[in-house]
């Protein structure tokens, strides 16, 4: 069974940071890209950042040069340092990884996991 455990949400004044943290257990497999993503009330979720095993990274527009994404492979782990927070940025925020198991007889088979979100709320 694998799990994702966030933490780092809060409320923080606008202008400030926080920084949220995604831990993976248990039996995970190979993992690839990690990431994180919001919901807002009444909308869509939407992608934040991703991060893939080579350490590329991919950014919404509206978050480009305040949040930074980064992973320690050794723990499993994903982060997103947020700065200079803006009201429009309350959400609720989840992180997502994907894994592979590569068979010895060949194929693969993917995996996708989602934590359970974690509450930011920025006050104006």
């Amino acid at each position: 069974q694998v799990q994702l455990a966030e933490a780092g949400g809060g409320l923080v004044q606008a202008g400030g940071s926080l920084r949220l943290s995604c831990a993976a257990s248990g039996s995970i497999p190979s993992i690839d890209t990690m990431g994180w993503y919001r919901q807002a009330p009444g909308k869509q979720r939407e992608l934040v950042a991703t991060i893939t095993t080579g350490g590329s990274t991919n950014y919404a527009d509206s978050v480009q040069g305040r949040f930074t994404i980064s992973r320690d492979n050794a723990k499993n782990t994903v982060y997103l340092q947020m700065s200079s927070l803006k009201f429009e940025d309350t959400a609720v925020y989840f992180c997502r990884i994907n894994s592979h198991i590569q068979y010895a007889f060949g194929g693969s088979k993917k995996y996708d996991y989602w934590g359970q979100g974690t509450q930011v709320t920025v006050a104006s």
